[in-house]
Formats: C-alpha cells, sequence, structure tokens
C-alpha cells in the first residue's frame, strides 16, 4: 500500500525541482557501475560480485514491471522514477503493468508458477505470499545484488528484516532477501481537529483517554470512528494497535511473524479482542462496518462522517485533499510497556521473479528506484519513503504528522508487523474472525480459538 499526492507541498523546493534530473545523471548504488552480479540462469540465486552492473551495457531489453501503484502519489512518483530510468538507460525500455493490490496477487500467484514471468514485481511480505513463493522457489534470493549494491548500509537492518526468509520459506524475519521496499508505512489515528474542537477535547495521550473521548462522541450524536470492512483486512489495521494496549510488543512481533513463542489465547488477547467486539456491537464503527467498502469509508470520513479513522499512512495526502487543516495524524496511545507501538512497516516492495529473463537490469531497476534521490521525489510527490523520512518530512500538514508519527514509532519503539505475515492462511483465519466479532456472531474467546489453532499448527 502507498500514498497519494498532496494538495500543497512545502519540503524540497528546488531540490524537489531538480530530483528527476539528478536520478537521470546518477549511476544505480549512488556510485558508478562497475562488474555485474553474474544471473544463475533461471534459478532463484545469483553470483556475487564486486559492485552493481552498467545497465547500459546490457543491450536493448524490455524490462516488464508489474506494480500495485495506482494511487495518485504513488503513480505519480513511479511514473517519474520510470521515466528517469529510461532517460539515464535509453537501451532499457520499461514495459508496466499497474493494477489494484488484490488483482496483482492473483495475476502474480498464477504467473509465478509459469513460463512467462514479468522481470520485477511487487509481492506482499506476507507468509501467503511471499512466504510461499520463497518455499516453491520462485522468488531470487536478492542478497548477492544486495552486496554488490550496498543496499544493506542504504536500508536500515529492521527494515530488511520485513524481506527476508530463510530458503526454505520457513523463517521469517531472517535469511536471505526477496524483496526491496520503496516506501514506508504507519498505522495510527486520524482525527478531524474541527470535531475535537466541537467536543472541547484534545488528542489523547493514553488509551484511556482514547476510550473515553470516544465514549464522550457518542454521546454527542458522533460516530467515533470510521471503518470500512467488506475486505476484511481493514480491521487488522484496527486490532493490531489496540492490540498493544493489552499484549507485550516482543509476544506480537512473535504472533505476526508466525515465529513460536507466544499464544493468542492469554488474558491481554481476549481483553483487546473483548474491546474490540464492544465497539463493534456498540455501534462505535457504526451501523455496518462489514457491509461498508474500504475506499467508500475513508471518504465519508473526509465529508464529515466518524471523529477518529483507524488507518494507514498511505491515504493521508488524499484527505488533505479534501479536508485540508482539518485532517491530523497521531500515533496511537502509548503501549502496554508505556513505549509507542503500532502496525507498520513497508510498502509491498519490489521482488525479482527466479524465472526472469532480465535479472540484472531488474536489480538495477530496484536499485534505482530506492536511491536517496528517489526518496525525495517520492516525497515530494506525497509518498513516504522507507529511507530518510526525518530529512524529508514537510514542515506542517498531514505528511508531517505521519512522518513524525513513524519516527517517533520506529526511533522510540517498536513497529509492529502486520498480522496477515503471520502464517499462509492467517490473513483469511483473522479476516473472517475478525468480521465475526465485529458483528456479535462469535465470540472473542471463539475467535482466539482459531486464531491459536491456526498459529499454533504453522509453528509446530
Amino acid at each position: 500500500m502507498s500514498l497519494r499526492p498532496l494538495s500543497r507541498r512545502t519540503l524540497l523546493g528546488a531540490a524537489g525541482l531538480t530530483g528527476l534530473g539528478a536520478l537521470a545523471a546518477c549511476a544505480p548504488g549512488e556510485a558508478a557501475p562497475t562488474t555485474a552480479p553474474t544471473s544463475a540462469g533461471t534459478g532463484g540465486a545469483t553470483t556475487p560480485a564486486t559492485g552493481p552492473v552498467d545497465p547500459s551495457t546490457l543491450g536493448d531489453v524490455t524490462l516488464v514491471v508489474w506494480d500495485q501503484e495506482v494511487r495518485g502519489s504513488q503513480n505519480d512518483a513511479l511514473v517519474a522514477l520510470n521515466e528517469a530510468f529510461q532517460a539515464r538507460y535509453p537501451n532499457i525500455k520499461i514495459e508496466r503493468t499497474s493494477q489494484s493490490t488484490d488483482d496483482l496477487k492473483t495475476q502474480v500467484t498464477l504467473a509465478l508458477s509459469g513460463a512467462k514471468v514479468p522481470d520485477v514485481v511487487q509481492v506482499n511480505n506476507a507468509r501467503a505470499d511471499m512466504g510461499q513463493f520463497v518455499t516453491a522457489g520462485q522468488l531470487t534470493d536478492l542478497s548477492p545484488y544486495a552486496a554488490a549494491y550496498g543496499w544493506e548500509d542504504r536500508i536500515p537492518a529492521s527494515v530488511l528484516s520485513k524481506v527476508r526468509y530463510s530458503a526454505d520459506g520457513t523463517t521469517f524475519g531472517e535469511g536471505n532477501l526477496y524483496g526491496l521496499p520503496q516506501t514506508g508505512e504507519v498505522v495510527g489515528l486520524y482525527y478531524s481537529q474541527k470535531k475535537l474542537d466541537a467536543l472541547g477535547a484534545t488528542p489523547p495521550t493514553t488509551w484511556d483517554e482514547y476510550f473515553a473521548l470516544l465514549d464522550k462522541a457518542k454521546a454527542a450524536g458522533e460516530q467515533p470512528m470510521v471503518l470500512g470492512n467488506v475486505e476484511k483486512w481493514p480491521a487488522l489495521h484496527v486490532f493490531g494497535p489496540l492490540q498493544a494496549n493489552y499484549v507485550g510488543a516482543d509476544d506480537i512481533v512473535k504472533l505476526g511473524m508466525g515465529n513460536a513463542g507466544a499464544s493468542w489465547t492469554t488474558p491481554g488477547n481476549v481483553e483487546a479482542m473483548t474491546q474490540f467486539a464492544k465497539w463493534g456491537t456498540e455501534g462505535y464503527f457504526g451501523s455496518s462496518p462489514n457491509g461498508t467498502d474500504y475506499d467508500p469509508a475513508w471518504t465519508e470520513f473526509t465529508k464529515g462522517t466518524g471523529v477518529f479513522l483507524p488507518g494507514g499512512s498511505w491515504l493521508g495526502p488524499d484527505m488533505e485533499k479534501v479536508m485540508g487543516d482539518d485532517v491530523r495524524f497521531m500515533a496511537p496511545p502509548p503501549a502496554l510497556d508505556g513505549r509507542p507501538a503500532t502496525t507498520g512497516g513497508t510498502g509491498i516492495p519490489f521482488s525479482i521473479p527466479a524465472k526472469a529473463a532480465n535479472k540484472d537490469a531488474a536489480a538495477a531497476y530496484l536499485d534505482f528506484v530506492t536511491t536517496s534521490e528517489a526518496m525525495a521525489i517520492i516525497a515530494e510527490k506525497g509518498g513516504f519513503p522507507v529511507i530518510d523520512a526525518a530529512k524529508l518530512a514537510p514542515t506542517s500538514g498531514i505528511q508531517h504528522d505521519i512522518f513524525a508519527a513513524y519516527d517517533e514509532v520506529a526511533t522510540g519503539g517498536t513497529l509492529l508487523p502486520y498480522l496477515d505475515y503471520a502464517t499462509p492462511t492467517f490473513a483469511d483465519t483473522a479476516g473472517a474472525g475478525l468480521q465475526e466479532v465485529l458483528g456479535g456472531q462469535r465470540t472473542p474467546e471463539q475467535v482466539l480459538a482459531d486464531f491459536e489453532a491456526d498459529y499454533a499448527a504453522f509453528t509446530a
């Protein structure tokens, strides 16, 4: 998931205007290209080399890129970067196919098992996606390219851990590198400043204050929160941050990464799910969160429905275009240990299929779209760069709030994994369970028992 453009932009100034020229002039890896990694045919690995490949030496190449960067700023940034890459390397023509996250997921699952695959494709980090593809030997191990281009020096280890798996796909968070992220993400609380002012309230600093503020909004006739959960996954972005008020961050990381040593049936998880169930059955998300689609829900928030919208950083620029200064964003209140913790991580990373025909050109492309110059363009277009966020943060507006919240959590607390990372089937298990809890069809204990069965069977 990614971001859309801001309606007004104050960051970068003239530097932003010259970003494309700088990108077109610079070589991959921000250094002069030297020796290329040697691709291992159609296999999943490459041979280490002394430096990055020079794409201009590869001859005429048609680089097939599949992505899900369809929203405003995410598309704008990638269009600009693709143009700069082709200007720098006129021998390489990018053949781009862009589609929704769900459509791309379906296409990738089918394509990777066939003979004709793209050279670059965005693959969700989760075990059900990247993990399964790694297990099947369908993705290239990018570790040799990382060594050649210096990606481990450029991108923090904590970020790269979100795209690492063991070669057999069983261990998540360490091992080989199977993707390169371009953007960051953080899930927090959007709110209407005007509505808080009308309630005589200020942004909550603790979860108890947040609960009390939701009650106050409901008593005043306002819908406390907005959620569109037809697609099932949006509820994970509400429950994940809430869970941190009741369950230790270390345990949530184990649960979310599908690593052994934790449990879904602890008293803390029961408390978290009970609170979530109350919000659903007592109308804190309105009358029908399970009958409302994701995009229409946040659109309604921009039109005045709801006081808070729990959601991801990728929504901010689009909502600011409609709401202006009225929309604000904050990290959730501090977690159980008093430190900030919330769901987040990377945007959907770029990977190279094991059967890709142009691996060296693909690696050069991955490098090009993740340089510091690329980060400046992503920020200028309204996106959220995975590195240099503090340096590129605007001085005001929703992106200022978002960048500050990300920095607060990433540097002072724990950026928790998306819970659907946990097992190959957990997205379905959790999505269905949270819908049932919201609708009152099943109890928190029953749903958590299903979560535990899925997690325990996998980690066993």
